[in-house]
């Protein structure tokens, strides 16, 4: 029997978490303007105070060293703690809970959210805790890409609920935390087909791909019980359920769909697999060159929640398609970046909105899964893929992951290459096709070679792109679903199809450079004294080289203008405990400065 111990709070891990939670609590609350006090202008480290109330009604002030940033203005904290004064005395903040009461007076939170928000920064230390003293964090470069997915635990560089994951136990974070490299076998059931949506890709067979995935065996298996229960195989679509969603949600809220036969209950498969980073997606253990499979969890981890929404679903092959054509077609992006799209190829979902409205809530997007195509038969020998957040990983010893690429190449080599091999496809895209990828760092996948970037994969694509029918395309456009009018919490940037281009822009500048690069920014500059500014115009140099090669898409780069002085980004630590449907707001671009000079005269005439 398990034991649990709390020995953990009180060890230097624990500490060294909570540490990381303050830091991006302070840092994004300044940063969103949710704290409105103090304001931080300055690049140069200054001492900053909260004012706040203790609960017997003592002045408490809250006090650290911070500064605005080169990169997109982003607040960054001194290395040290913060500290708590009370009465002249003053000792580190060792309370994420009393912090967040004490100051809950500056706060736009009502007091269910506030309680609500409390929770998940516990929840968040917690369970990262519990992480860092399991894991040592990996330090292979020979390792596997789905290896990585397991050692890079880190979670969201920005948000502090970055490991929240609100449903999960302790207990249960233990087994289907990816940190804890769990082998895990799904669960599968069958669905009569007037129950079911499919959403499958143009070269696909379902027959021929549920005999690939399950295996000959497995397949012949669960049409027998089919079969000896009375009913025909082919009036039925299988699916996986991960094992967490089908005890907690599945077996409980569909007890009457168990009832009538709409669903059956056929036991666990064969093959074992794997959470990545994301923790609802899989990969299979027994067979690497198999689809990843994503599967709906009725948790919350930063700010959202981890079901599959069934128009997302329907989504998932035909974006999947459309890239894949535009990839195909594009010698720039087929031939000269070689990039990798992981497709989408196949989802299934549970049709809900069949169901009373106070039920179908209670079931909407638990129910169905979404295949992905494996990375490693696109793998290339001499290649070696990483996650791209190995960028800024640091191993037990505080080395970073890159340190033999650095010392090898020099960081400015090294970055013109990953600048060109990952940024350029990125912004094509958007350029060329109006296609605007969340690429942040859990959607990318670099591929290296010799201690270079070589090219990227790209995935997670029905709900991480965006683009406007406006906007004329030899390909057009995918037909889509759109959310359902019962939708649960939408946000203007919840929708595919967007109306201008700088929403666009604004889309991928958001994940790939604000957040993505970003991190990268200050971890270069921590680790090799390598200035945020270099890195900026680092990044300008290689997309101006890239506009001076197509002198004929001088309209278009006019219409994304991707050296704006502003763009504008999510709040994602408001969104947590502020009741706002949008929660936006605009920041500087740091390429702004780096403007060409004929851009920057069209920006002064408009």
């Amino acid at each position: 029997m398990d034991h649990f111990s709390w020995q953990p709070l009180l060890s230097e891990q624990s500490v060294r978490v909570r540490r990381r939670i303050f830091r991006q609590l302070l840092e994004s609350f300044l940063y969103e303007q949710v704290l409105t006090q103090p304001g931080i202008t300055g690049e140069t480290e200054t001492e900053y105070v909260l004012h706040g109330a203790s609960q017997a009604g003592e002045a408490v002030q809250y006090c650290f060293r911070a500064a605005r940033s080169a990169s997109f203005g982003r607040i960054r904290l001194a290395e040290e703690p913060v500290m708590r004064v009370v009465a002249g005395r003053a000792a580190e903040a060792e309370s994420l809970q009393v912090f967040l009461l004490e100051i809950a007076a500056s706060l736009p939170a009502a007091e269910a959210r506030l309680s609500a928000f409390i929770d998940e920064v516990q929840q968040t230390l917690l369970k990262d805790t519990m992480a860092a003293e399991f894991c040592t964090g990996g330090d292979n470069h020979e390792a596997g890409y789905d290896e990585w997915e397991g050692d890079l635990m880190d979670g969201h560089p920005y948000h502090p609920c970055y490991k929240s994951r609100i449903g999960f136990t302790l207990k249960e974070n233990r087994a289907y935390g990816p940190e804890f490299k769990p082998d895990i076998r799904l669960i599968w059931i069958a669905l009569h087909k007037s129950a079911v949506s499919l959403s499958i890709s143009e070269s696909l067979s379902y027959e021929e791909f549920m005999r690939q995935e399950l295996g000959e065996d497995s397949l012949r298996r669960f049409k027998a019980m089919l079969r000896e229960q009375g009913f025909q195989p082919g009036e039925f679509v299988l699916l996986p359920v991960h094992p967490w969603q089908w005890e907690r949600i599945i077996a409980v809220e569909f007890a009457e769909q168990l009832r009538t036969r709409e669903l059956i209950y056929l036991g666990t498969g064969e093959d074992l697999y794997r959470p990545q980073q994301s923790i609802r997606t899989l990969a299979n253990r027994s067979d690497s060159a198999k689809a990843y499979v994503k599967l709906p969890l009725n948790i919350v981890n930063t700010s959202s929640g981890r079901i599959l929404a069934r128009h997302t679903i329907m989504n998932a092959a035909p974006i999947s398609d459309w890239l894949g054509k535009i990839i195909a077609g594009d010698p720039f992006l087929r031939d000269t970046h070689r990039v990798i799209v992981l497709k989408e190829v196949l989802g299934v979902s549970y049709q809900h909105q069949k169901l009373p409205n106070v039920l179908e809530q209670k079931v909407y997007g638990s129910l169905g899964a979404i295949w992905r195509e494996s990375l490693h038969p696109h793998v290339a020998a001499g290649e070696k893929a990483f996650p791209y957040n190995v960028l800024v990983h640091n191993n037990a010893k505080g080395i970073p992951f890159i340190d033999p690429w650095i010392q090898e190449h020099g960081v400015e080599r090294w970055l013109d290459a990953l600048f060109s091999a990952s940024v350029l496809p990125l912004i094509h895209l958007l350029v060329v096709h109006g296609a605007a990828l969340e690429s942040h760092a859990q959607n990318m996948i670099v591929i290296m070679k010799d201690g270079l970037a070589e090219r990227i994969a790209l995935k997670d694509f029905h709900d991480g792109v965006r683009y406007s029918p406006k906007l004329a395309n030899p390909l057009g456009y995918p037909r889509i679903e759109y959310p359902p009018a019962n939708h649960q919490r939408p946000n203007r940037n919840s929708f595919i199809e967007k109306e201008r281009p700088e929403e666009l822009r604004d889309f991928l500048f958001d994940a790939l450079f604000m957040i993505n690069l970003s991190e990268l920014a200050f971890f270069l500059s921590r680790h090799y004294g390598f200035a945020e500014q270099r890195f900026w115009e680092t990044a300008a140099k290689i997309i101006i080289g890239y506009q001076n090669q197509y002198p004929e898409l001088q309209e278009r780069f006019g219409q994304f203008d991707l050296f704006a002085p502003e763009i504008e980004v999510e709040q994602l630590a408001r969104r947590r405990i502020d009741d706002r449907a949008d929660c936006v707001h605009t920041v500087c671009n740091p390429l702004f400065q780096y403007r060409p000079i004929n851009a920057r005269r069209n920006h002064e005439h408009v």
